[in-house]
């Protein structure tokens, strides 16, 4: 079949030399009659060979219709891009006009993707047929791959905007300015930036988008161009604060601008006409003064103008209050706790913070408590508006909490509140991210598009890996079409010019290769293999493990399987960084059975290497079929594991990878403690594997002895008389002199209490500090002194807490020895001197209370009676007092029962 078709298509290249064969007898008929040979070529595995024949062919033919067009189609057909064939064919015949030739060939090549060169000739043909409508399908097609394509893109907006449809109009006029930016064109820019303040002024936060974009690529002065054209139509709707905004970034850019500032006096003068100090503090601010730095003068005089009769303010001491009256220089304040306060206004200005009558500290001073905290939970949007507006619209989630948990929401509260408040964050159209800073939000004025809050996202991002996640969350919701999608997708093509191959080369190349699969025309040009990229990685282990998502790494190893030779080798080498069974399976099922076993063995033998490797073995490997020739007993993985546990504790304390090790202790303790496989093992075996295994999990020093008792416990059920390796004969009377007996429950109490100081006490005073320290002054600050002292105070306790619980050793329950007076013991003692029966319970420091009869066993009268064995008399002297008792009764404590 092959030779055959073969033959066939050398038979037509010759019979189209030798009868010379003329373009005026070309009909689309002779292309759909050679449609079928290629149908026949691409079914016949001949591709390569026939191409080499059209292409040995035109050195002597460099114009055979024949040999072009099917050289061509077999390209297009294996996704190759290059399609300069079909173009010269295209050049033939549009220069010798046969028009229905050129757009049969040109919707040839877009039956397999779109391609920039055949939608602009069809263009050229529908206009040659005068077919108008068909070009601006055309054009709309175009602009959607071709991302330089700017004047197009405004004539679709101007045909747009003529028929009517303005918001299709106004989508392409943003399109245009931001292509007319990138080319450099501020004259194209300036007459789209008008035409967009006449179609869609309301959008303020796009005109400052583009601004701002004009003076990062182009100069602030162009950019101050544009912003004095929009002014005059912001002043004639009287939006005068946002008329003050766009002559505060004028004079930002021309601090000496003449005009902007006489107008930015008139716009104050508009924006507050009505203040009964407006005139004033014009004056004191010296905003009409040339030689005043125009940006002091603003904040002078905006801090001046927020203190007016009934406006709100805050006061470190006395919290919120309400401005009651202005008198010259004299201003009177209502706070809760200290109405009718007076002070000077320049006082006022360096002590008092204004807030709007929305703010969350006067809707927290003046609303009921129980009516905030239901509109709170009912109405999470408003709640998100209201507290990042109060903070010069950027709070984070921090900020949000702070305000709102204990004073509104209760911490259980907070949890459920604040899941539902990211989601909303994050989708909802209202908020976005400030640009420079991630976890900051904002509240739009205007709703944001998900390809714009993205693309900010993205800007904002630093890590490789996040902006490769943002990209592929843009592609899910989005088409590439997008100019956004061109400024993020051109960042991932940069690196394919980068001389070192790192894991951010290999991982732009892998995500461009599959792109282009779906989108052939976004193809950059990439004109090397995988194979010359994998040659060109210098420490191919460090480079995996530094691509961070999986699905990266699985196409790097499936190009690996695919390009390289000795693929199995790499495959084998890079399993540790990548634990997925289906490396182990394509191993076995290309008959690398003893690779595969070789490197589980040692995996498994060097497991304090290959931790993460060692852990996914045990919990995913040890029950398959490949696994069990290994021949490595259950109980070697479970002491491997434990050994395991004890150095990731070390290393944590170490400060040696911390992260990593806290992520891989957790996971061993949810191995052997949550599952239960370790107790579970322990208790199906004989007495020589329990102490085995028991006293190797006690030399675990820093893990939670709750734990090793739980299990300690179980055993002495099944074993009463089992003794643990090494295990001394222990009298719960004698304990370490650095020891401290506890029970459990007290453990937990002063756990708790230590975890409450860090994490709410310590941080909240540390907020308090800030608030102070921002008020200035710090030498005459009482909340600051007072803040600071709390924050000695907390320290020590919280080192007392931590020593205690250090020194602390949990009380066995099942050691109590009632045999004489010790820790756990309820004791009736006949007092000899007084001739009547005293009751008291022996515990610890932690549990003492003499009120209750419950005394340490530490304390002087604990220490006299511990080891008194019963029916055994006693006397001792404390503080010159003497004492004299018989030991009538010992029973189990009652909180031990």
């Amino acid at each position: 079949m092959s030779d055959e078709m073969i033959n066939k298509i050398n038979d037509l290249l010759n019979e189209e030399k030798w009868t010379r064969a003329t373009l005026s007898n070309y009909t689309i008929k002779n292309f759909e009659e050679l449609d079928e040979s290629v149908e026949e070529i691409m079914t016949s595995d001949t591709q390569d060979e026939i191409r080499d024949l059209c292409e040995q062919h035109l050195d002597h033919s460099k114009n055979s219709i024949i040999a072009l067009y099917i050289s061509g189609i077999i390209s297009l057909h294996k996704q190759q891009i290059d399609d300069s064939h079909l173009v010269e064919l295209i050049n033939i015949f549009s220069g010798n006009h046969k028009w229905n030739i050129v757009e049969f060939l040109c919707d040839r090549i877009l039956k397999f993707g779109e391609n920039k060169m055949a939608l602009k000739v069809l263009t050229e043909c529908y206009a040659n047929e005068d077919r108008q409508n068909d070009v601006y399908d055309i054009w709309e097609r175009l602009i959607k791959i071709d991302y330089n394509e700017a004047d197009i893109v405004k004539k679709l907006a101007e045909k747009k905007e003529a028929d009517g449809k303005i918001d299709q109009a106004i989508g392409y006029y943003k399109k245009a300015i931001h292509r007319y930016i990138n080319k450099n064109l501020f004259n194209n820019v300036k007459d789209i930036w008008g035409k967009l303040i006449e179609l869609n002024l309301d959008d303020l936060e796009f005109f400052l988008i583009i601004e701002k974009k004009i003076a990062k690529t182009m100069s602030p002065e162009k950019s101050t161009i544009l912003l004095e054209d929009i002014y005059p139509a912001i002043q004639e709707k009287e939006e005068w604060q946002t008329a003050i905004d766009i002559l505060k970034l004028i004079l930002q850019y021309d601090s000496k601008n003449p005009w902007a500032r006489k107008e930015i006096v008139n716009c104050y003068r508009s924006r507050f006409e009505g203040h009964s100090q407006l005139e004033e503090y014009i004056k004191l601010s010296n905003l009409n003064q040339s030689w005043r730095n125009i940006t002091e003068a603003i904040s002078d005089f905006e801090k001046h103008i927020s203190f007016d009769a009934g406006n709100f303010v805050y006061h470190k001491t006395w919290g919120v209050g309400v401005i009651r009256d202005i008198k010259g220089d004299q201003i009177t304040i209502d706070f809760s706790t200290n109405r009718g306060h007076t002070m000077s206004l320049k006082m006022a200005v360096n002590a008092l913070i204004s807030l709007t009558k929305s703010h969350i500290w006067v809707l927290k001073s003046i609303l009921p408590k129980q009516k905030l905290h239901d509109k709170v939970k009912k109405d999470i949007p408003w709640t998100l508006k209201t507290v990042i507006k109060s903070f010069d619209n950027a709070a984070d989630m921090k900020r949000m909490k702070a305000e709102l948990v204990p004073a509104v929401l209760t911490q259980g509260e907070w949890s459920s509140w604040s899941t539902e408040a990211r989601r909303i964050l994050k989708t909802n159209a209202d908020f976005g991210n400030m640009p420079e800073k991630l976890d900051l939000f904002m509240v739009r004025d205007k709703p944001i598009t998900f390809e714009e809050k993205t693309f900010n996202r993205f800007k904002a991002e630093t890590n490789f890996f996040d902006r490769y996640q943002t990209i592929l969350e843009f592609m899910k919701e989005s088409d590439p079409d997008s100019d956004y999608f061109s400024e993020m997708f051109n960042y991932f093509t940069a690196f394919l010019k980068t001389a070192n191959v790192n894991e951010q080369v290999v991982c732009s190349y892998l995500f461009i290769k599959n792109i282009i699969q779906d989108f052939p025309f976004l193809n950059p040009g990439i004109n090397y293999t995988f194979k010359e990229v994998f040659d060109d990685i210098e420490d191919l282990d460090a480079m995996f493990r530094a691509i961070q998502y999986a699905d990266l790494k699985r196409d790097f190893l499936t190009d690996v399987k695919l390009n390289i030779e000795d693929w199995h080798n790499y495959y084998i080498q890079l399993f540790p960084y990548y634990l997925n069974k289906s490396v182990i399976e394509d191993l076995i099922n290309n008959g690398f059975d003893a690779m595969v076993k070789d490197k589980l063995l040692d995996i498994m033998t060097h497991f304090r290497e290959f931790r993460e490797a060692f852990l996914w073995i045990a919990r995913s490997a040890v029950d398959e079929p490949w696994f069990q020739p290994i021949g490595i007993p259950y109980e070697k993985i479970l002491i491997n594991m434990i050994h395991l546990l004890d150095i990731t504790y070390r290393d944590i304390s170490n400060k040696r990878n911390v992260t990593e090790n806290k992520k891989l202790n957790r996971a061993i303790q949810t191995y052997l403690f949550k599952e239960h496989r370790l107790e579970d093992f322990i208790l199906s075996g004989d007495e020589d594997t329990v102490s085995r295994l028991f006293t190797l999990l006690q030399d675990v020093k820093e893990m939670d002895v709750t734990v090793k008792l739980g299990i300690r416990q179980k055993i002495k059920v099944k074993y009463p008389n089992i003794k643990f390796l090494g295990e001394l004969e222990e009298t719960p009377t004698t304990v370490a002199s650095r020891s401290l007996i506890v029970l459990e429950s007290s453990m937990r109490e002063k756990q708790k209490e230590l975890k409450h100081i860090l994490d709410v006490e310590v941080p909240q005073n540390s907020k308090e500090i800030g608030i102070a320290i921002e008020m200035g002054d710090l030498k005459e600050n009482a909340e600051y002194k007072a803040g600071k002292e709390k924050q000695e105070s907390l320290n020590i306790h919280v080192g007392k807490l931590k020593e205690g619980i250090e020194k602390a050793k949990v009380f066995d329950p099942s050691t109590v020895d009632l045999k004489k007076v010790s820790f756990g013991t309820k004791v009736t003692l006949l007092n000899l001197l007084e001739s009547k029966e005293e009751v008291l319970t022996i515990l610890g420091p932690w549990e003492s209370d003499p009120s209750n009869n419950i005394i340490s066993y530490i304390s002087p009268f604990g220490s006299a009676v511990m080891g008194v064995i019963l029916n055994e008399e006693t006397s001792f002297t404390i503080n010159e007092n003497k004492y004299s008792y018989k030991i009538v009764k010992i029973e189990k404590a009652d909180m031990l029962a």
